[in-house]
């Protein structure tokens, strides 16, 4: 299934669940492991935001059963109060990395999420991927890296003037080549060394990425929906992530989390 028809299926599951918000938001789970206490106001808001919505029953992967809740219209409802447990933990290690000076690098390049990601990623400093997983960002850094190192080159010697030497077709193919460039590398231009920790906005689409990130033992903090796996990785928010208020709502979380690290690593 392509994203656009994944994106398709989440807001027609939107659209069959109008009108039962409230009653899924209500209902509890028999038998339920989580004795935590989640607060009935902080449910509330992650069902207005849809973070419920599940994919398809027939697209569902064995190992998330756990986490669903009930079937609506062939569509499955994800459990909010395991979502919430796990993203506190989530959000918790998240916040302990960047008190300690760590970067996190944040992945996400479906329209509903690159905006967020962007932002979010700029307003502290992090490297993110918001438009295109350049193969071997992790695994072959020092190549990728040379390769960014030799695009900050072009950019700044274009700001002082010194591409004015080549000839007007010359010139043009530099621009193009930054261009693509600047799409490819620009969220990890300062990105020096390997982030201490990712986070992923769905695992399906950002397979090589995840699988990077395996392969150098960097921790992953992943949002993953109904048809995803859910093994092998560090830290899982089960969660509608094709949505973009679903996705909005648990960036808000990471900001409030990473502006508090902010305060504690200032103190240190």
């Amino acid at each position: 299934m392509t994203t656009e028809e994944k994106e398709k299926t989440a807001e027609e599951a939107e659209q069959e669940g109008e009108g039962q918000t409230e009653e899924i938001a209500a209902e509890k789970e028999e038998g339920q492991e989580e004795t935590q206490a989640i607060s009935s106001e902080l449910l509330l808001e992650m069902t207005k935001a849809g973070l419920f919505y599940g994919r398809g029953k027939t697209k569902t992967y064995p190992k998330m059963r756990q986490f669903i809740l009930t079937t609506r219209s062939g569509i499955e409802v994800i459990n909010l109060e395991k979502t919430a447990v796990l993203m506190e933990k989530a959000v918790v290690f998240l916040k302990e990395v960047a008190e300690k000076g760590g970067k996190v690098m944040l992945v996400g390049t479906q329209p509903a999420a690159r905006n967020a990601i962007k932002e979010l990623a700029l307003k502290f400093n992090f490297p993110y991927v918001a438009d295109k997983w350049v193969g071997g960002t992790l695994t072959n850094f020092d190549i990728i890296r040379k390769r960014v190192e030799y695009y900050i080159k072009l950019k700044n010697d274009k700001k002082a003037g010194k591409l004015e030497k080549y000839t007007k077709k010359e010139r043009s193919v530099l621009d193009k080549e930054m261009e693509k460039m600047e799409f490819l590398f620009e969220g990890v231009r300062e990105m020096e060394k390997l982030p201490e920790a990712i986070f992923v906005i769905n695992t399906v689409m950002h397979g090589t990425a995840v699988r990077e990130a395996k392969k150098v033992g960097i921790p992953l903090v992943v949002v993953l929906n109904t048809d995803a796996n859910p093994a092998g990785f560090n830290y899982i928010i089960p969660a509608n992530d094709s949505a973009k208020p679903a996705i909005e709502f648990i960036i808000n979380k990471l900001d409030e989390a990473f502006e508090a690290s902010k305060k504690v690593s200032s103190n240190l």
